[in-house]
């Protein structure tokens, strides 16, 4: 059967997105986010800077070329969650899905050192990172019909977004993203102090 043209023209404007970002990420890997520009780019992915600018808004959007995307898919982790699962449930499962096999990528480390490295990319990163904030806040304020400003929901929603980096440095990221998440579902607890070794 042939497939209807918009779905072809969808793929292959997906694919030329895609090729533009791999190049552009390619190119500040190797040379440096400054000192690549958006011709350098174009080139690579063999397509016109008019056609870059079609898809992207500039260089820091070429970097977090995924993170529209992660956004609609946070929000409908808790939006579209399977009936009877709770909220809490819904993100853990969405943490480990989703950001468990980012960091296993073999260029994960080279990427978080462009980001952390770049003041322009850092700055960018932060914008983006307030912005899912919000849209998280009000996605679960909808879910218990509260202003999207309710202190709680907004509360949760910037620590489900802290989850990925305070279980980066960690040896077992799922175990640490479980552990973060049984914090939230159970409520802080001191922790236990270490027994003292007996005496001789």
């Amino acid at each position: 059967m042939t497939e209807p043209p918009v779905g072809r023209r969808e793929r292959k404007k997906a694919a030329t997105r895609q090729s533009i970002a791999d190049a552009a990420l390619q190119l500040f890997l190797e040379r440096g986010y400054d000192q690549v520009s958006i011709r350098d780019i174009a080139d690579a992915a063999d397509v016109s800077t008019t056609t870059v600018f079609k898809h992207f808004t500039g260089k820091e959007a070429l970097v977090f070329d995924q993170e529209q995307d992660r956004e609609s898919q946070l929000n409908a982790a808790v939006r579209q969650r399977a009936a009877g699962q709770s909220l809490l449930d819904a993100l853990r499962q969405h943490v480990l899905d989703s950001w468990l096999p980012i960091t296993a990528h073999p260029r994960i480390a080279e990427f978080t050192n462009l980001v952390d490295s770049t003041p322009a990319l850092r700055a960018y990163a932060e914008r983006m990172w307030t912005r899912h904030t919000d849209s998280l806040g009000a996605a679960i304020a909808d879910e218990f019909g509260v202003d999207h400003d309710d202190l709680a929901c907004v509360t949760l929603a910037r620590f489900v977004l802290e989850i990925p980096a305070l279980a980066r440095g960690r040896q077992d990221r799922r175990a640490a993203v479980d552990a973060i998440f049984d914090i939230l579902t159970q409520g802080w607890q001191p922790p236990a102090k270490p027994s003292a070794p007996p005496s001789s």
